[in-house]
């Protein structure tokens, strides 16, 4: 693990904002440990941040900032969120990706953003605040992960590595303008 890649500020993870520090600072009031800080963080975000498609709202947002802001972003953008508030409370974050099909077998490929953290005594472990719905059920109880997507279809994949930065093709189609609904007609997807 190279622990100051994982704990940077950046464009889209800007932990150094006021409002961000204000938030995680709050959140680790109440937390005894790593994990505790961790779990709160998870449930900030997958709970009290809308996902754009299920509260059918934007704006659509990049910045860790935007999305506190406006409390609502795409999966990529919460997964900004949670990566901005645990590394402000110097807990090494990634992000991560899956390759799913929107809707069944034959349906077109999207990328899906969630996160990792550095966590003894377990190492890595995935997380995905992406937020719950009907049929989608993410946790925070490690050491298992609790995805809100499992693999099922063809072609279907984890992405094997951990980032520091979002991909350049989630920055591409949150940078473009588009409202919440034509950025859910054209999510991002990686090339082969």
């Amino acid at each position: 693990m190279t622990a100051p890649l994982y704990l940077a500020d950046s464009m889209a993870i800007d932990w150094r904002h006021p409002a961000i520090l204000a938030q995680a600072e709050q959140l680790a009031r109440h937390s005894q440990d790593q994990e505790s800080l961790i779990r709160a963080c998870f449930h900030f975000v997958r709970d009290e941040i809308d996902h754009c498609i299920d509260a059918q709202r934007g704006p659509v947002v990049m910045r860790a900032s935007d999305v506190l802001l406006h409390r609502v972003g795409y999966c990529y953008a919460k997964s900004h969120l949670l990566a901005a508030l645990l590394r402000s409370n110097g807990i090494p974050t990634a992000l991560c990706y899956q390759r799913l099909r929107l809707d069944g077998p034959a349906s077109p490929f999207c990328l899906h953003g969630l996160n990792a953290v550095w966590l003894e005594p377990y190492g890595w472990l995935r997380l995905d605040a992406r937020g719950n719905k009907p049929g989608v059920e993410a946790r925070f109880e490690p050491p298992a992960e609790y995805l809100a997507f499992r693999l099922e279809y063809p072609g279907e994949r984890d992405l094997p590595d951990r980032y520091a930065e979002p991909l350049p093709e989630v920055v591409a189609a949150l940078s473009r303008g588009d409202d919440w609904q034509q950025l859910r007609d054209n999510l991002p997807d990686c090339r082969d």
